[in-house]
């Protein structure tokens, strides 16, 4: 599950042989949602903050999704006593009614103005005590640190009509700012909703894989701050080897709902042709806002688009060659 070798933009390799593939493996099951990663990927990456809310209805998860300036996510699902479905409703999608909805149930936190007029005058302790606060309502928390793809089939990079969106010699996808024209097509090709636009200046962005640490020998920042090793960073191969381990030893255990989103499929259950960052879970994707099937929207097209651009390149060729030779025959007579 690698990328097509023209596809890789980057050449270097001091060494003579090119580097190995690299990637994310992410195990849900020991995230403690600290969101370390989060930060560590803002301060490296010298991204702007996204403030801290907690409005009515909305989670703990202040950050809410990826966005061109959170290119690490810690998504929170908070699930209340009575929010477990049954089995046959966990696999419904998220938000489906009907069937018993597999995502849970957001406890109704306080708005912000109840939370007192001031920071400086909040006073955490009889808050706590005052029953304000929405943690009785939450059995159980899950957290996964969602982050881009990395995709084999990348949608944005087929969608990309300036070249913008590159693929480096770690087989990682980098979008190049310089390039960039904003047209957002990238952002539409993501079946994970992960690239964005800057609201400032327009351009896409999204986790770039730390390139620049990579290029160092160092590991990405997210991955570095981690404090349970719940982000594991290193060559492609060995993480999904691992990551079956980690599954194997999950299902001894008594888990035995833990399986690899991302990695380890084959033929047409491949996402997006296998993920380089993928992830252990132990719930349905939908939970953790991942969708079930993800294709890249152009390689799936692609025989469909080829085969209507040569008809036309053959029609436009065929009424060249006509208009030629009408033109040569009125110049003889």
């Amino acid at each position: 599950m690698t990328a097509p070798p023209t596809e890789i933009a980057v050449h270097r390799h001091p060494g003579g042989a090119p580097p190995a593939r690299m990637g994310f493996f992410t195990d849900t099951t020991v995230c403690i949602g600290c969101k370390a990663c989060e930060v560590a990927c803002k301060q490296w990456n010298d991204l702007p903050a996204d403030g801290y809310d907690l409005g009515r209805g909305r989670s703990f998860d202040h950050t809410g999704s990826l966005s061109a300036a959170t290119w690490r996510h810690v998504h929170f699902v908070e699930i209340a006593p009575d929010a477990d479905p049954d089995p046959e409703a966990a696999q419904a999608p998220l938000g489906d009614k009907a069937a018993g909805g597999a995502g849970g149930h957001i406890p109704n936190i306080p708005a912000a103005g109840t939370l007192g007029a001031a920071r400086q005058d909040l006073d955490l302790v009889a808050l706590a005590d005052s029953g304000v606060l929405p943690e009785a309502e939450i059995e159980r928390w899950l957290f996964a640190s969602d982050v881009c793809k990395h995709c084999t089939n990348a949608g944005c990079l087929d969608a990309c009509p300036t070249g913008a969106l590159i693929r480096t010699e770690f087989e990682t996808v980098f979008v190049q700012p310089d390039i960039c024209n904003g047209c957002g097509y990238c952002v539409t090709a993501c079946p994970f909703g992960v690239i964005d636009r800057d609201p400032y200046d327009g351009r896409a962005a999204k986790c770039t894989l730390c390139y620049d640490r990579l290029q160092d020998g160092l590991e990405p920042a997210c991955a570095k701050a981690c404090p349970t090793d719940s982000i594991q960073f290193g060559p492609y191969d060995e993480l999904v080897e691992r990551a079956g381990r980690r599954v194997a030893e999950l299902h001894e255990r008594g888990l035995r709902t833990a399986y690899l989103y991302g990695a380890g499929d084959e033929g047409a259950d491949q996402l997006a042709g296998g993920l380089g960052a993928f992830f252990l879970l132990t719930e349905p994707p939908e939970r953790f806002a991942l969708p079930a099937r993800a294709d890249s929207p152009i390689q799936a097209n692609v025989p469909v688009a080829t085969a209507t651009g040569l008809a036309a390149g053959l029609v436009a060729a065929a009424g060249a060659v006509v208009s030629v030779l009408v033109a040569h025959r009125r110049a003889r007579r």
